[in-house]
């Protein structure tokens, strides 16, 4: 049987590009080393996994008041923002964070709990919508620290969740569908996997019920929310002609596609058809038509995940294991007013 060479302070300094004696001040005296420094030696501990008893004495005295944020998809337009929220709380209160792009890569995401079996970060930020692999199976499970889950709930846990109230936005949205004369209204993002876009298509369901509009099957469609998952449900729909007057799309990345399509098709919007989206990202008020969407309060999903995540390393209980932020429908000119308004 093999055993897995142990790392050394030499392999910490190589992969760091620094000598051993700044690994060996970043690690015992921490306010003697740069910033930057201090976090490419941080980097290259959790990566080697390597250990010392010097370190253990230091961290037993201090935390290392670093966040680790998990992260499926950095390049998310959503993130950057949250991102943003999450920095500017924890540096307020004295934290930096690391942030690990796991990709959707098991072996990624391991990789980067190193930082935490190093005691090289206090708490994790989750985006993945799931425990970090590994949780549970014996000592794992111990090292973990105190954790926030944003955006995707993580199922069958009592992890504290912060995110956009999915629900209540798109009920306000489909709402404002029905309140510009819209009766057959698609959805573009049927999930049976994603949490987001099952809650918004509950919400989109819920308005129609709730102003007695039956909900139609035909007008469903599955969606990843990727711009050509948007284009495609698009071109199904008329090649089964099977037509609404509006679209509402799980996120604006689908709305861009349902308009690609439509654009297309030579169609002029929003006279003949309308679109609306949620999350209103960098790009919906520069498309044409501009788009009417749901605006998410992402920097205020950042700071609100932070503080929650900091009160849990004070040893404070969480105030509300969940919180939802309320979206702000945002008006735009991808919309018309059909037919008698009821």
């Amino acid at each position: 049987m093999q055993h897995r060479k142990l790392a050394t302070i030499e392999d910490v300094a190589a992969i760091a590009g620094v000598s051993i004696a700044t690994v060996s001040r970043a690690i015992n005296e921490p306010s003697k080393v740069a910033d930057e420094t201090r976090r490419k030696v941080i980097e290259a501990v959790a990566r080697t996994g390597y250990t010392t008893n010097a370190m253990a004495r230091s961290l037993r005295m201090r935390r290392s008041n670093m966040i680790l944020i998990l992260a499926p998809d950095v390049g998310d337009p959503n993130f950057s923002n949250i991102l943003v929220g999450l920095e500017t709380e924890a540096s307020k209160r004295g934290h930096g964070v690391l942030i690990g792009n796991t990709q959707n890569d098991a072996t990624r995401e391991t990789d980067y709990l190193r930082f935490i079996s190093s005691n090289q970060a206090d708490g994790l930020i989750l985006f993945t919508g799931h425990l970090p692999y590994g949780f549970g199976n014996g000592s794992g499970e111990a090292r973990l620290p105190p954790m926030v889950a944003v955006n995707e709930p993580v199922s069958n846990s009592d992890v504290p969740f912060v995110s956009v109230d999915n629900f209540e936005g798109a009920r306000v949205a489909t709402e404002y569908l029905i309140s510009q004369g819209h009766r057959r209204i698609a959805f573009i993002g049927h999930s049976t996997s994603k949490a987001v876009n099952m809650l918004r298509e509950q919400g989109y369901r819920a308005a129609l019920e709730g102003q007695g509009i039956m909900v139609d099957p035909s007008l469903i469609l599955d969606g990843d929310g990727t711009t050509e998952s948007g284009r495609q449900a698009t071109e199904h729909m008329f090649v089964r002609d099977v037509l609404p007057t509006a679209f509402f799309c799980v996120n604006d990345a689908t709305a861009l596609g349902v308009i690609i399509a439509l654009n297309a098709r030579r169609y002029d919007l929003p006279r003949q058809f309308s679109v609306m989206g949620f999350d209103d990202i960098s790009f919906a008020s520069f498309v044409t038509p501009s788009l009417t969407t749901m605006k998410q309060p992402r920097i205020k999903i950042g700071e609100e995940a932070m503080d929650l995540l900091l009160a849990l390393l004070e040893g404070k209980p969480p105030r509300h294991k969940e919180v939802l932020l309320r979206a702000e429908l945002i008006v735009r000119n991808s919309v018309n007013r059909v037919g008698p308004i009821d």
